[in-house]
């Protein structure tokens, strides 16, 4: 089965992974929330949705849960999307006559 060195380090592993379970999924939970509100163009609710992404970000990357640059990275999408123009369907051109 393994030393028992390496059955601490094996608990110790699966007790750090259900912590930062949560942490993630809470990460997920609030990225979604803020794109769902960015496509839908619902600007009063974006700046509250985007600083509660932009927390869980910060605080993951702070409890090693995620990279600091990966950290930086998401943030730096979402804010992308956040600061692109909404894309208006194009209306259809009327057909030109044959000459």
């Amino acid at each position: 089965m393994g030393s028992k060195s390496a059955q601490k380090v094996a608990r110790a592993s699966g007790r750090r992974q259900e912590r930062s379970k949560s942490i993630r999924s809470q990460v997920k939970t609030d990225i979604a929330a803020a794109e769902k509100l960015i496509a839908e163009g619902a600007t009063k609710d974006i700046p509250a949705a985007i600083a509660k992404a932009v927390s869980a970000l910060d605080k993951a990357a702070e409890k090693k849960v995620l990279h600091g640059n990966n950290a930086a990275r998401r943030k730096s999408r979402l804010l992308k999307k956040l600061r692109k123009p909404a894309v208006k369907p194009k209306a259809k051109a009327a057909p030109e006559k044959a000459a």
